[in-house]
């Protein structure tokens, strides 16, 4: 799997630039050809990822006719998802590595915070 590639999956109640951690893995292949297959889960596996976006798909139209009878049903539906990038993917009892710098959050945070103080000048 390429670094950072971008995926998408059935929406997940995360906020965008949070981290998340999925650990239903069925199937595990390393760079050198090894290949694990969970039964029916990788034991210890996870994958590491960040959300990108929240999303909605294409319409999806289902058109319901009857001949000769006047009966017509017209209907769409739009499926929500969450597109992921992901960051690692974890074997094992192995740490996680950290990347360096901060999260998208913790960014947003530290400003919100520095834009609401108010400094005070003596006479």
């Amino acid at each position: 799997m390429e670094p950072h590639q971008l995926i998408d999956v059935e929406r997940i109640p995360a906020a965008v630039g949070s981290t998340v951690e999925l650990t239903d893995v069925l199937l595990v292949a390393n760079d050198n050809g090894d290949i694990t297959v969970g039964a029916p889960l990788v034991e210890g596996a996870r994958v590491i990822a960040r959300v990108v976006e929240q999303g909605r798909g294409p319409k999806v139209v289902v058109f319901k006719y009857k001949a000769k009878t006047r009966y017509r049903r017209k209907r769409g539906h739009r499926q929500p998802y969450t597109r992921l990038v992901i960051e690692q993917i974890v074997t094992g009892e192995e740490a996680p590595k950290r990347r360096r710098g901060r999260r998208i959050s913790e960014k947003k945070e530290t400003e919100a915070s520095q834009e609401g103080q108010v400094t005070e000048h003596g006479p």
